[in-house]
């Protein structure tokens, strides 16, 4: 006989879970038990959207469920936001929330949420466990449901008496992955028109890939001279110093490298959804019939025809798709050093206003940097820099949220430096996006992920004053914000903090910070007036 409590962390164990992101609640208290000797490791965060950030930057890296516990009511709606990250980054997740008793269901009992209802546009699946001994069959389900297709949150609410009950019931075996091979037939169609085609482009991205389909991609672009562009913050999937890399396809695009999509008489998609970000406010595509053919590959077959209705479609996994392809590939030479020249003409660096430039920033960044450093950010201008300027040379070194969600990169640089702590991570976060996970640092000191997190603080939010700027000119409202002095505050928690003011401070800043054996905020005083890479100083 068990609780329920811990036939839950026991199904989580044979599932491989090894650590766990939490915000306590007395909601599941059983299962907090049952995590008492279980091993498996607890990190305890400062806010629900932090830890299901964790979570999710977790199964971002690994290709695994990232797990997190959260209490009903208030904890699940601040989970919310790593549920939307992760159901369009196509992250696997499993949030478990605690949920009042069963025999005070349906009387708004105090925190009382109809979890199916508030989270059925956000997660793949949702469901309430009624029966403690059904618990391991919907964990089980969970985990597969999250890793299969198109991966995503799964959302299960954890009632109290049903943890708290005993029963007797066999554990579940290890969820499985899903067999996917390429059609072979399909396979070779595609090689044929790649070989034909003058003027292809290949678009990476999305989940389920792997450092050996990272590697099949550079050997198949490399025997088919195919250039290659990744979907929004998918940078890492190939190595940017590759001569067939021409940039990220993503917001603020390189407009050569647009032109020539444009103009591409065969566009190869493989893994990416193809969404807004990625076609430019589906500007890049024609809609529905792109006017180049177009062979999409996604391991969703939902996902196929969505939006644009491919030549060639086919249902696969990366990893399958460009070991099949690699096999059955051809020699083709093309030259493409006038589009590498193109790329590197984007990476030259426009000068911006202020005593601190982020593009020197970045560029000095990816100069010292390791080739294996995780670098994490979450949305706002500061990023269009790293995007711009930084190169992404190992896979699954960029962690960022394709949904474009603040606060992001301080959580995900936790659970990075958490997992991998022997590697190097760095965040880079504006004023305004570090403020959204800014407690999160506590969690950084407690558990000694000692990364290095880069604000630029310039006062404003960004990204908004930027549009207002183009949209009404001279009408900017509701972005200017007071600071905390970050540096100081970093201090107080424990870390290190430095505040740089001038570009020529920042490289001996981050050493000492690099050297400080503790989480470390640098504080960048930037211009409100620099907004974008492109403004002129």
């Amino acid at each position: 006989m068990r609780h329920g409590g811990k036939v839950l962390i026991d199904q989580l164990k044979i599932q491989g879970v090894k650590r766990v992101f939490c915000i306590p609640g007395e909601s599941y208290l059983a299962a907090l038990d049952g995590l008492f000797e279980s091993n498996i490791e607890t990190i305890v965060g400062r806010h629900e959207g932090g830890v299901t950030m964790m979570a999710e930057a977790y199964g971002k890296l690994t290709g695994k469920p990232g797990v997190a516990f959260v209490t009903r009511g208030p904890g699940a709606t601040n989970a919310c936001s790593g549920v939307h990250v992760a159901f369009q980054d196509s992250t696997p997740l499993v949030l478990l929330i605690g949920q009042v008793a069963s025999d005070q269901r349906d009387r708004e009992a105090f925190q009382e949420i109809e979890y199916r209802k508030m989270f059925e546009p956000l997660a793949k699946w949702v469901a309430e466990i009624d029966r403690a001994d059904r618990i391991p069959e919907y964990i089980a389900r969970a985990f597969s449901v999250a890793c299969s297709g198109r991966p995503g949150p799964v959302v299960l609410a954890l009632p109290e008496d049903i943890l708290s009950a005993d029963c007797s019931v066999k554990d579940a075996k290890p969820v499985v992955d899903v067999n996917q091979g390429a059609h072979l037939a399909t396979v070779k169609k595609i090689i044929e028109k790649i070989a034909r085609a003058k003027r292809p482009f290949c678009i990476v991205g999305g989940s389920k890939w792997s450092q050996k389909a990272a590697n099949n991609l550079e050997k198949l672009s490399e025997r088919m001279s195919i250039p290659v562009g990744t979907s929004f913050r998918c940078q890492d999937f190939m190595d940017n110093r590759h001569p067939n890399y021409m940039g990220d396809v993503g917001l603020a695009i390189n407009p050569e490298l647009g032109s020539y999509i444009k103009s591409a008489d065969l566009i190869l998609c493989v893994g990416a959804r193809l969404g807004e970000n990625t076609t430019g406010g589906y500007s890049l595509l024609e809609v529905p019939n792109a006017a180049n053919p177009l062979i999409h590959v996604h391991p969703d077959p939902d996902e196929l025809g969505r939006v644009y209705t491919p030549e060639i479609s086919l249902a696969c996994n990366s990893f399958d798709f460009l070991e099949s392809a690699l096999d059955q590939s051809v020699s083709v030479d093309r030259d493409l050093s006038p589009l590498r020249k193109n790329y590197y003409s984007w990476r030259e660096p426009y000068e911006t206003p202020g005593s601190v430039k982020m593009e020197q920033i970045v560029l000095q960044l990816n100069e010292v940097l390791a080739e294996d450093a995780i670098v994490a950010n979450g949305a706002g201008n500061y990023a269009a820099w790293l995007h711009r300027y930084f190169q992404y040379k190992s896979f699954k070194t960029q962690l960022a949220p394709t949904s474009g969600s603040m606060g992001y990169g301080i959580p995900a640089a936790i659970s990075a430096k958490l997992e991998r702590p022997n590697t190097e991570v760095v965040c880079l976060a504006g004023d305004g996006c570090a403020q959204m996970s800014i407690q999160e640092f506590g969690t950084a000191v407690q558990y000694k992920a000692n990364i290095i997190i880069i604000i630029s603080n310039n006062g404003v939010y960004g990204t908004i004053k930027m549009h207002q700027e183009r949209t009404y000119p001279g009408r900017t409202s509701g972005t200017n914000m007071l600071n905390p002095d970050f540096a100081s505050l970093a201090r107080s928690y424990g870390g290190f903090g430095e505040t740089v003011e001038k570009t020529a401070e920042f490289l001996p800043a981050f050493e000492r910070a690099r050297s400080a054996g503790k989480p470390a905020i640098i504080e960048l005083k930037t211009n409100p007036l620099a907004l974008s890479p492109q403004t002129p100083a």
